[in-house]
């Protein structure tokens, strides 16, 4: 029987747009998509990434903690996604569910390099299965530095331009990483680039890739 979720997986490094895309997919999934499913789950990054602020202290999991993370949001959506299966062919507005999850496998796979991809590519066999897609979103390289000023200007306050400058060849290095990243997944990927800020542009064509039946 053919999956009733379809779903869409947000990466990218900070001040892509992230939230600002995943805010326009809510809205427009909701109010202008045809067909749109009515049971809808968003998870932010919060529930998927690896480094995270407990209470005031940045944590950060290690591999086997945070492939088990994993595997236990995608284990949700299966479960629901066999509910819905069990009870039999029904249409897709009213028994079909579409996630969004934000930063996810490709985050584990650009945080940790050094290991084996069997386990993350299994996991990402289940999400092919879902019907997920990824969406790589990424910033023009001679932008970044005026966008990662733009999107959180009060922590660059004491900065040198020099500094500047070095940060942004990071975040350059870093981008390109991800980019690898999203070649080497069995995931099918859209990459966007973020530099014209047209969320709710990016989120109609983000929609528009899928097929409904």
């Amino acid at each position: 029987m053919r999956p009733m979720v379809r779903g869409v997986i947000l990466e990218g490094l900070s001040h892509s747009g992230k939230t600002s895309t995943l805010n326009a997919l809510k809205r427009i999934h909701t109010l202008e998509e045809e067909n749109a499913e009515r049971s809808l789950i968003v998870l932010g990054e919060h529930y998927s990434q690896i480094l995270n602020n407990e209470n005031g202290r940045y944590v950060r999991l290690n591999r086997d903690e945070h492939l088990s993370l994993l595997k236990e949001r995608v284990g949700m959506i299966e479960q629901l996604n066999e509910w819905a299966c069990k009870l039999g062919e029904w249409g897709r507005v009213s028994r079909g569910l579409f996630f969004v999850f934000e930063r996810f496998h490709l985050n584990h796979r650009h945080g940790f390099p050094e290991y084996d991809t069997g386990e993350i590519r299994k996991l990402e066999e289940r999400l092919c299965e879902l019907g997920a897609k990824t969406v790589l979103l990424t910033v023009s390289p001679e932008i970044v530095e005026e966008r990662i000023q733009q999107r959180s200007p009060g922590e660059w306050t004491g900065f040198t331009k020099d500094q500047i400058r070095e940060e942004a060849e990071k975040y350059i290095e870093m981008q390109e990483k991800l980019l690898l990243c999203s070649r080497e997944s069995i995931v099918p990927t859209i990459h966007i680039n973020t530099d014209n800020l047209n969320w709710d542009g990016y989120a109609r064509s983000i929609l528009e890739s899928f097929s409904i039946e």
